[in-house]
């Protein structure tokens, strides 16, 4: 007897699917535990294996293209067998159930707004939008016969060997301004096209968006930022990487600090979740990581009880699985906490939104060589600066404040990292 095989829900956060490869096709046996298709969910793409069998009768969304979830993937069954009803029935529970979702989500009453009042869609070529050409205007000449310009357009264009009296003016009254001579083209032509390429969201981007606006927009962040003296940190790498065939690097020194932080503020390594707020005895830290579509957070677990070394492979194996979609729901799920590390783009500070339902997430700078006093002495020093993005639902600023100076006690004697 045929059966449909549903798009599955492959995180929490899916309400759609990419098809992303089919390895069978129509006509195929499968057999039950056989690789069907590769799914692209919101965070990652994921083998999808059959737990039915049977011949591949129909394949309900084409490679390449988007399902929403429990939609028709595909039937399986005997071979010849009649599947129109089958379609036909899962059609009416799927628009059935569509129906019903819509009437829960559905405001008491909606406005009334007249036909009149609706204002006709102004439509958009996606390409390019050339303006309409239009005369250059001649240039103003004051009573003396001088073309009026700016001093600085005057002065540019001499240095580019352009005649004022070529130049069209844009300013009041027709006075040629600097953009005037900067966008001058010999013969008096300018080029008038603007192009532009829309390009539709992916599952993930539209994930991420509708994620980050919840969190910016529902819970209260205030941001705690520091200054760390990482001299110390330098040279603990130093020897490290001298002693050691594993690298480290300073982020994973970052994630250490973090973690021994954590265990020891633990009001701030915590969740809210609506109604109360959850303080995790466990420290399972979210890394950030930049991937071709977006933004994927695995967790690196229990972060607090593992050495350098064995952060360092662990996230190195995330960073390689994320940019081939091959992470899975278990290995982005369960953060207590989150860093997010830019320092290695040159950028300096900056703000993280919450990943929430944590309570908190760390954005980390990079290491600037900068002047610092130290004994009464100017000197070079290394300084690195990080930013506590906080929900102030579940965390005070005392609180943020206190993780934030054992996180620099931690960083400025990396010691401490085995001792605390």
């Amino acid at each position: 007897m045929a059966e449909i095989v549903f798009m599955p829900k492959l995180s929490d956060t899916m309400t759609e699917g990419v098809v992303a490869e089919w390895h069978k096709k129509v006509g195929d046996k499968v057999e039950s535990g056989d690789l069907l298709a590769e799914i692209e969910s919101d965070k990652a793409t994921m083998e999808f294996e059959s737990f039915q069998e049977g011949v591949l009768l129909h394949i309900g969304t084409a490679a390449g293209e988007t399902a929403p979830v429990d939609s028709v993937l595909a039937i399986l069954g005997e071979e010849g067998e009649d599947i129109k009803p089958l379609l036909d029935q899962a059609a009416k529970d799927f628009a059935a159930k569509n129906e019903k979702q819509d009437e829960e989500e559905a405001p008491a009453s909606a406005p009334v707004v007249s036909q009149a009042s609706v204002p006709a869609p102004i439509p958009v070529k996606a390409e390019s939008t050339k303006l309409a050409a239009k005369a250059a205007p001649a240039p103003v000449v004051s009573n003396s016969g001088k073309v009026l310009a700016s001093p600085l357009a005057r002065k540019l264009a001499e240095d580019k060997n352009i005649p004022l009296s070529m130049v069209p003016g844009s300013g009041d009254g027709g006075r040629i301004i600097k953009r005037d001579v900067e966008n001058f083209i010999p013969g008096g032509v300018l080029n008038t096209t603007e192009s532009f390429s829309d390009e539709g969201l992916s599952s993930m981007r539209k994930v991420i968006g509708q994620r980050l606006a919840e969190s910016k927009f529902s819970a209260p962040h205030f941001y705690l930022t520091l200054e760390i003296d990482m001299d110390n940190a330098i040279a603990a790498r130093k020897a490290i990487l001298a002693g050691k065939e594993t690298k480290v690097s300073f982020n994973d020194m970052v994630l250490k600090a973090v973690a021994k932080s954590l265990k020891k503020h633990p009001r701030i390594n915590c969740s809210f979740l609506g109604d109360r707020v959850r303080y995790n005895d466990h420290v399972n830290i979210g890394v950030a990581m930049a991937v071709e579509d977006g933004l994927l957070v695995p967790v690196v677990r229990f972060a607090d009880q593992k050495s350098l070394q064995d952060i360092s492979a662990e996230v190195k194996d995330f960073s390689i699985r994320a940019k081939d979609k091959k992470l899975t729901p278990d290995d982005w799920a369960g953060s207590t906490f989150t860093v997010s590390n830019l320092g290695m783009f040159g950028i300096e500070s900056f703000t993280s939104i919450i990943n929430s339902p944590d309570a908190g997430i760390l954005a980390v700078g990079g290491i600037k060589q900068v002047p610092v006093v130290k004994n009464g002495e100017i000197v070079p020093g290394n300084i690195m600066k990080v930013t506590l993005s906080c929900d102030h639902r579940a965390v005070d600023g005392a609180v943020g404040a206190a993780f934030l100076q054992t996180f620099k006690l931690i960083l400025e004697n990396p010691v401490l990292m085995y001792e605390l």
